[in-house]
């Protein structure tokens, strides 16, 4: 009996993400019976899946519980942030039900391999282990190398997954590297007590360069400088949904991954990397803002700007308070409905019954279709932080945090690129609304304006209404760094 009360104690940490898999794979099989013919219930199917999951980890107690024998950790720290990916991910598969038909490309495994990509990014999420880690991190990324080559009859959409397969091989091999590292020099590879280790121990020169290699291996996936190589020819090539899902999603859950590797498994010797993410948020914050100017076609506009972004939400880890972490949970949320919205409005961007990404074909698009010129207006507004919207928030919060803690050189520059990558931002609104209409665009369809319109007014409402994200970000912060 106390075996079987074991296995249930085990388990229920994990009841949300074992839920998800049953739901999977009965969805798989269904899929495969269907055929394409299926995809649109299929896809309802998924995002009911994400659902009913989303409501699981929101039932579970918000007090600490491991499951896998330590391994895997359910706190408010990791139920806030699976929130915000189940959200995310569901948010993606709901824009891809109109485009994936008008694009040819509504197969039923799009939804599946969504459903597995975000059954990884949950395990990273709670991962209390460095082989849990990977584990949640290569099951979330291989769905993801085979979402952006979907489109198997174009050229640049297969360039792209193969791309993002090849550097992603590359960093799982330095990620697994650093982790035999420092499973090496600390004989565990548990989070908890890898830190106990550290706080008995000095910081030998093979455990630095086994953290260092982690870092270079988690940098990847938030496409941090100088890691980001594949952002821009990926969210090129990939089809549009998927570029939606790569931006809004998979972003989270590896900044939450960071957060929980730096700030449990090595608190104890924080001088030693907080140089290293001070140096990727700069790098990352200067080059979105420069590099993002020239570009035209606006899926490697936005995928500058994610790295920008990254950049900023860096800063709230590498100043390593709590004020800091907190920083980074409500700009990751603030950045992902942001984006959900912004993606919502690309993807209406159409002319005659074909997709067009190019920045100029919004040309005068607030004399044909005003309400949706507005949203993506405000959108704009709100990336480049300007207040009051919440956007602005979002980055006082992180820049707040570096002041406080004497990280002036990170809030200056922080401040320096905003006012740099404001200028790209301001440029979408000056072509729909001051140049002259070059291809008028195709009536949007209703779910992608409703979407649209809900992110907007979320970004537009969230100084009446900030305790809805700032309040549990603050108990999730209690749940990561003691206060």
């Amino acid at each position: 009996m106390n075996s079987l009360s074991d296995i249930v104690l085990q388990a229920t940490p994990v009841l949300p993400e074992i839920i998800l898999a049953i739901l999977g794979m009965i969805i798989l099989i269904y899929g495969v019976v269907l055929g394409d013919k299926g995809t649109s219930r299929v896809t309802l199917f998924s995002v009911s899946a994400l659902a009913v999951t989303a409501v699981l980890v929101a039932a579970l107690s918000a007090e600490k519980a491991l499951g896998f024998m330590g391994s895997f950790v359910h706190d408010p720290f990791a139920q806030y942030m699976k929130l915000l990916v189940l959200l995310g991910a569901s948010a993606s598969l709901a824009m891809s039900f109109s485009y994936n038909v008008q694009e040819k490309i509504d197969r039923f495994e799009f939804p599946v391999l969504v459903l597995f990509a975000t059954l990884g990014m949950m395990f990273m999420i709670s991962a209390n282990s460095l082989m849990t880690l990977y584990v949640g991190l290569e099951l979330a990324s291989l769905p993801q190398y085979v979402l952006a080559a979907i489109r198997r009859d174009n050229t640049k959409s297969s360039e792209a997954g193969l791309k993002y397969f090849v550097l992603g091989a590359l960093s799982s091999g330095m990620l697994l590297y650093g982790i035999s590292m420092i499973y090496g020099f600390t004989g565990s590879v548990n989070l908890e007590v890898i830190a106990s280790t550290l706080s008995n121990d000095e910081m030998s020169i093979g455990l630095i360069f086994g953290m260092i290699m982690l870092i270079s291996g988690l940098a990847f996936k938030v496409s941090a400088v100088p890691f980001h190589m594949w952002t821009p020819d990926v969210y090129e090539g990939a089809p549009t949904t998927v570029t939606a899902f790569f931006a809004i999603a998979p972003k989270v859950a590896a900044i939450a991954l960071m957060a929980r590797v730096l700030l449990v498994g090595f608190e104890q010797v924080i001088d030693q990397w907080q140089g290293i993410i001070s140096i990727l948020a700069i790098a990352s914050m200067t080059l979105g803002a420069f590099a993002a100017i020239p570009q035209n076609n606006i899926k490697r506009l936005m995928a500058y700007s994610s790295i920008g972004h990254m950049g900023y939400a860096l800063i709230g880890l590498a100043v390593g308070t709590p004020d800091g972490l907190r920083g980074v949970i409500i700009y990751m949320a603030l950045y992902m409905i942001m984006s959900i919205g912004v993606f919502a409005i690309i993807l209406t961007m159409r002319y005659n019954e074909r997709q067009t990404d190019q920045i100029e074909d919004l040309s005068g698009l607030s004399k044909s279709q005003p309400g949706l010129a507005f949203m993506m207006a405000l959108l704009m507004f709100s990336m480049a932080g300007i207040p009051p919207l919440a956007g602005f928030f979002g980055k006082l919060f992180v820049f707040q945090a570096a002041v406080a803690a004497e990280f002036y050189a990170l809030a200056i520059v922080g401040v320096l690129t905003s006012v740099i990558a404001a200028y790209y931002y301001l440029r979408i609104i000056k072509v729909m609304y001051f140049d002259d209409p070059i291809n008028e665009l195709d009536r949007a369809t209703g779910d992608l304006r409703m979407i649209g319109g809900l992110a907007t007014a979320f970004v537009v409402l969230f100084i009446l209404f900030p305790s809805i994200i700032v309040e549990p970000a603050q108990s999730a912060v209690a749940s990561l760094i003691p206060m």
